[in-house]
């Protein structure tokens, strides 16, 4: 799932302060049309706008719900599909035809620039969508598509933590990084400490269950200096973190770029139809790029 908002802007959450971190308020975003799914997005916030490179986090089900995306451009970002309920089929312009199912990886490195779409029949889905930022050194780099059906699995008394993305407590998922990352999907079972990188910050969501000291909805911000997390309950939450990303970065719809004008040049290549390939087997049309904002965008960093 990607950013379908007709009237894309800068993103105005609460921050509050939690137990040893801020707590980010989600805002409800309705995607597509009349029936159409709503999800929760954390990342980016007002005040925080990233979590090591991870710069975007959409959490949406358990609902009853068709997903229908149809293809849109992205570039200068990797885009992650998890999902704990359901199936979405995923379709790009390399050709890639891939179901993504719970417990297995869909990662699609934009780069320069990619296309693609997602849909499913009607059923129950639950899952989350993120994006990653690339680097400067990655961000114009070719695109590509990885699906990963085994994942490592980090056990320990009171838990087992799928390794999503990046490396957790010594064991590496195979899916591509560009920066120092984390992403993993925890199962807890009684209480136990999950192993942290000391330079990393970390975010925190509640996916199901009850974990102590977490709620459904908002993202539990932790900052560097930790090398444990202590988990207690019965239920499974996402964490993400990663060496704080220092470099500034514009986000505007599906695009992340380094500049205003870099934005308009993405935008003029959709709607002209260049630089992004063309998504085969979609039954309509692509999506056409909402007009820019009557003010430049800013590149900006981590916080605001």
């Amino acid at each position: 799932m990607s950013n379908l908002e007709r009237e894309p802007r800068e993103i105005r959450c609460a921050a509050e302060r939690g137990a040893g971190g801020e707590l980010l308020e989600g805002r409800a975003v309705p995607l597509g049309g009349p029936r159409a799914m709503s999800v929760s997005r954390t990342l980016p916030g007002a005040h925080r706008r990233m979590i090591g490179a991870w710069c975007f986090l959409d959490a949406y089900g358990p609902e009853v719900a068709a997903m229908r995306v149809p293809p849109h451009p992205h570039t200068g970002l990797q885009t992650v599909t998890w999902l704990l309920a359901g199936e979405v089929l995923h379709r790009d312009s390399l050709g890639s035809l891939q179901p993504v199912r719970p417990g297995r990886l869909n990662l699609m490195t934009a780069g320069r620039g990619i296309s693609h779409s997602e849909e499913s029949a009607e059923a129950t889905l639950h899952g989350v969508q993120l994006w990653v930022a690339l680097p400067e050194e990655h961000r114009a780099g070719p695109p590509a598509f990885e699906h990963h059906a085994e994942l490592p699995v980090l056990e320990g008394a009171g838990f087992a933590a799928t390794v999503v993305l990046g490396s957790l407590g010594g064991a590496v998922s195979p899916a591509t990084v560009h920066t120092p990352l984390t992403g993993a999907e925890i199962a807890v079972d009684g209480t136990g400490e999950v192993p942290l990188d000391p330079g990393f910050e970390y975010g925190l969501l509640l996916l199901d269950g009850e974990v102590e000291g977490l709620a459904r909805g908002p993202l539990a911000y932790l900052p560097p200096g930790r090398d444990g997390l202590r988990l207690s309950g019965r239920g499974r939450v996402l964490l993400v973190g990663g060496a704080p990303f220092g470099e500034e970065i514009v986000m505007w719809w599906n695009f992340v770029g380094r500049s205003h004008d870099e934005i308009a040049a993405f935008r003029k290549e959709w709607a002209e139809g260049e630089g992004f390939g063309v998504v085969e087997g979609f039954d309509g049309d692509p999506l056409p790029a909402p007009v820019l904002p009557g003010v430049r965008l800013k590149p900006r960093g981590r916080v605001r």
